[in-house]
């Protein structure tokens, strides 16, 4: 097939090498010359506006806009939308807030045009491991494009961890038991979800989830860190390898995956991870999770506590922690202890 592609940053120029090495044919741009040589060096066409970019297609045109989530995001399809013609398509694959989709769907839909919104997770690892998607959009377009998420699609049995069907040995069920429906394209790593929105709905949800699995690994080596400090009795203080222990919980265990894979990596680079500040940032998903569990009355307690305490990494001192200081001082008359362990 041949594509637009709107932003060649570290996801959107590693999706176009992998549809480029698909054999598709894909148009790009970005405000960066440099980055758009790359491509075209890489064998994609390039071109020096969206303008350009729209007039090296064919109809019904296709245009996967991978900028920044927000204005950027807007900005970029806005003008698309003025440029394209009725029966093409825009698709938006970054991280979108799931109601700025319904409401972009509808806009882009007074125009004949039509709207796909892609949850994409693979990070700088998918141009070999390929793209996990959940898609949101009209069922006839998404399966008119098939072919490009097929391509980024990591593909059956690949990019994560074997389970269920793609697992060997006595822990694997028969696919004949599965509930899922014939034809599913799941098991090769993407698929269509719903109506507008849907995909990055569901993309919303699963970076909410990774908040709470990244921080109970913290969480846990953390406490596997301080059993060799001098707060614990000599008896039970243990001098551990947390690379090792990253290690081999990454054969068997119940607790393998991608993210211990990633940590492992980071142990076995920087034991220490002195090289890290634990300035935690977020990226959104996370918040508005937790604000689509309070309006759904659904009880997040993990995705919220771990949210927060990405707040708490960015306050060296917080005035929250000196008020219950001062508090434990004045009703228990509790000596304030410095970072290091002392007093005052």
């Amino acid at each position: 097939m041949k594509l637009g592609m709107v932003g060649l940053g570290r996801m959107g120029g590693n999706m176009t090498r992998r549809l480029l090495r698909g054999g598709h044919e894909v148009v790009v741009y970005d405000r960066s010359g440099e980055a758009v040589g790359e491509m075209v060096t890489a064998g994609a066409a390039g071109s020096s506006s969206l303008r350009d970019l729209v007039g090296g297609l064919e109809a019904p045109r296709a245009v996967w806009v991978m900028v920044p989530a927000g204005d950027a995001t807007e900005r970029a399809i806005d003008e698309l939308a003025g440029l394209l013609s009725p029966g093409d398509t825009v698709i938006d694959g970054g991280n979108t807030y799931f109601k700025d989709d319904v409401a972009r769907a509808e806009k882009l839909a007074a125009r004949n045009l039509h709207y796909i919104d892609v949850g994409t997770s693979g990070g700088v690892w998918g141009l070999e491991r390929g793209y996990c998607m959940t898609i949101g959009g009209p069922a006839e377009i998404v399966e008119r494009l098939d072919p490009l998420f097929e391509t980024l699609a990591p593909g059956p049995g690949k990019g994560g961890v074997a389970h269920g069907r793609d697992a060997p040995g006595p822990d694997a069920h028969d696919s004949s038991d599965s509930s899922e429906a014939p034809g599913s394209t799941a098991p090769r790593g993407y698929v269509h979800v719903g109506p507008a929105g849907a995909g990055h709905f569901v993309k919303m949800i699963h970076n909410g989830i990774e908040y709470g699995m990244m921080q109970a690994f913290a969480e846990g080596l953390e406490i596997l860190r301080e059993s060799g400090s001098d707060r614990v009795a000599p008896s039970h203080r243990y001098d551990l390898d947390l690379h090792d222990i990253a290690e081999v919980w990454r054969h068997g265990s119940v607790v393998s995956s991608w993210l211990l894979d990633l940590l492992e990596i980071s142990l076995r680079e920087d034991r220490d991870l002195s090289g890290y500040s634990g300035y935690v940032q977020d990226s959104g998903e996370g918040r508005w999770t937790v604000q689509t569990a309070i309006e759904e009355d659904v009880p997040a307690h993990v995705l919220t506590a771990s949210l927060f305490t990405r707040f708490q990494s960015r306050q060296e001192e917080s005035y929250a922690a000196r008020v219950l200081s001062a508090l434990r001082h004045q009703f228990g008359g509790h000596v304030e202890q410095t970072r290091n362990g002392g007093g005052p």
